[in-house]
């Protein structure tokens, strides 16, 4: 497998295959979602086309990143998810990173969204499907997110060897400009974050299933594919979530 790393801008419009990486904190949050009981999330492109498809359909849950903004139900924290029953409801997801990648290679004709705590399942998805070429879409900062690329390159780690470390790719995305971001919006008393953000996005390998991206209905719409290639409460290299 030959990896390919971009931003959302340097993206062609419809790669063979891509992954498409935001670890703080769009597909840390999606992936506790699944592993919490969600159905399936659809990706919206705007927060009025999230609130919409919301107002459609009732009983569907949104969430959006920054500060809390009226009508959604999370601000894209993983660790507020906790307090937030989402077992067998569908969530519409906007952000400004990781659902614009997504949108951006939904042509693709396998398109994975990741984080740490899903990456050994998607590599284990990509081991099996044996692609070629890869296109990994570094969400964050143009492109140059320390914390996607970590994960983006830890992922194609473990296709080439199975049981490769993670310690040092989480290192690098524990001393990102968006984990520090974080970290001073917890000390500023932000809305929308909270103190364990940053540790549940440092998790690697958690959960035993790749999110897969495809066309329904219209709509760009996210649901885990379960690999066996790691277990709930598996390997944890930066320690449990407070």
């Amino acid at each position: 497998m030959q990896p390919e790393f971009t931003g959302i801008p340097g993206t062609p419009s419809a790669p063979d295959v891509a992954v498409v990486v935001d670890v703080m904190r769009a597909f840390t949050v999606a992936a506790w979602a699944f592993s919490r009981g969600a159905e399936r999330i659809v990706l919206a492109g705007t927060q009025r086309e999230a609130l919409e498809l919301k107002a459609r359909h009732p009983g569907w849950l949104a969430f959006q990143d920054g500060a809390p903004v009226p009508g959604f139900d999370l601000a894209n924290s993983p660790a507020r998810l906790r307090s937030l029953d989402v077992s067998g409801r569908t969530v519409v997801q906007k952000t400004t990173f990781g659902t614009a990648g997504a949108l951006a290679v939904a042509d693709a004709g396998l398109l994975l969204c990741t984080s740490f705590v899903v990456a050994g399942a998607t590599a284990e998805l990509l081991r099996r499907a044996r692609p070629r070429t890869v296109t990994f879409v570094v969400t964050g900062d143009g492109g140059r997110a320390e914390e996607d690329l970590a994960c983006a390159q830890y992922i194609a780690d473990r296709v080439r060897t199975a049981d490769a470390d993670p310690g040092p790719y989480l290192d690098r995305a524990r001393r990102s400009d968006a984990a520090a971001r974080l970290a001073d919006g917890v000390r500023r008393g932000w809305a929308g974050v909270h103190p364990g953000d940053v540790a549940m996005c440092l998790e690697a390998d958690t959960f035993p299933f790749a999110m897969v991206a495809a066309r329904t209905d219209g709509h760009l719409v996210l649901r885990p594919v379960h690999t066996g290639g790691a277990e709930p409460g598996g390997r944890r290299a930066a320690g449990p979530a407070q």
